[in-house]
């Protein structure tokens, strides 16, 4: 991977971000050629789902939105992952990933903290860095990016910046059917940035903090799910 990384370095494709002051982990850089890839692979994707097609149609919605909607999609409370640190070299990874990575054949989705932690001590479990085996409990850890808005301190309100970018599609739905024209079976098209607290770093441009994502919501009526699902 070091190799990886420092040839995209030395042809201009990707820098480390914030490089002169020590850097900033998970967070990268396009350069000249990198930007003009990453933009060739946004603009086709684009012709080819959304200006290609009579059944399509674009949005850009906003990155910052009401913390009401991050509530109500289950994503203030549920959009988690568990953490766990090693006290010996501090350490942090996903328990989850930790466990299955070190007991064959275990799944560990949807148990308790207390349950992930008990699964720890029993088994054994080193540290994939130090060797050593003394762990923190596990705890939760909110994978969205909370900020602020408002100037005066202590009357602040607090936002979220968009985890995904569906919500905004299922945000404008009403005013998509109402300005567009459109009928079902349709879909909706957005690009855009998206950012997540990650846990897990040191993986390149595979799993970072701020990311683009593509994608489209396509809606249908119940009874052509078959249908629909065989088309795509």
């Amino acid at each position: 991977m070091e190799e990886i990384v420092a040839l995209a370095k030395r042809r201009g494709f990707i820098y480390p971000s914030s490089d002169i002051y020590g850097g900033l982990a998970n967070s990268w850089d396009f350069g000249h050629y990198g930007t003009l890839l990453k933009n060739n692979i946004r603009d086709l994707w684009w012709k080819t789902f959304v200006l290609d097609r009579e059944d399509m149609v674009g949005l850009d919605a906003s990155i910052m939105l009401n913390a009401k909607v991050w509530e109500a999609s289950g994503h203030v409370t549920g959009f988690t992952d568990s953490l766990i640190d090693c006290k010996n070299c501090h350490f942090r990874t996903r328990a989850d990933h930790l466990i299955e990575n070190k007991v064959e054949g275990i799944k560990v989705e949807g148990l308790s903290v207390g349950e992930l932690t008990r699964l720890v001590k029993e088994h054994g479990i080193s540290c994939p860095k130090c060797g050593k085996k003394d762990f923190t409990d596990v705890r939760k850890f909110n994978l969205l990016f909370e900020t602020k808005m408002g100037i005066i301190e202590g009357d602040k309100s607090t936002l979220y910046l968009r985890g995904e970018i569906a919500q905004g599609i299922f945000l404008n739905f009403k005013n998509v059917i109402n300005t567009m024209r459109v009928s079902l079976p349709f879909g909706i098209a957005q690009q855009g940035k998206a950012f997540r607290n990650e846990i897990t770093m040191g993986q390149f441009v595979h799993r970072t903090m701020e990311f683009d994502l593509m994608e489209f919501e396509y809606f249908i009526r119940p009874e052509a799910w078959e249908k629909t699902f065989e088309y795509w």
